[in-house]
């Protein structure tokens, strides 16, 4: 049997996850490799696609198991650790 996952919050109370709340220091080198950089374009897509499936999740919007929740949390993590590496690189090139 599957255990379904539906938590049902108030969207006030939900931590904001998008890439410029987690970096907001880095919200114009974000902006900016958006447009100049196609490989941090589709990380940055992957990561918003991944974000909004999990937003949707513990919303109460979207059912799904309690495995797949983590396993999208930790592919989120994975992108948004990849995405700060690529964020790093560049600012530390520019230096």
């Amino acid at each position: 049997m599957v255990q379904i996952v539906a938590s049902f919050h108030n969207n006030s109370t939900m931590d904001k996850h998008n890439l410029t709340s987690e970096f907001p220091e880095q919200k114009e080198k974000i902006q900016e490799l958006k447009f100049t950089n196609a490989h941090f374009k589709k990380l940055y897509d992957d990561y918003s696609i991944v974000n909004h499936e999990v937003e949707r999740i513990e919303n109460g919007v979207e059912p799904t198991s309690d495995a797949h929740l983590n396993e999208l949390k930790l592919k989120r993590v994975a992108l948004k650790d990849e995405l700060y590496e690529l964020l790093q690189k560049t600012e530390s090139s520019k230096q």
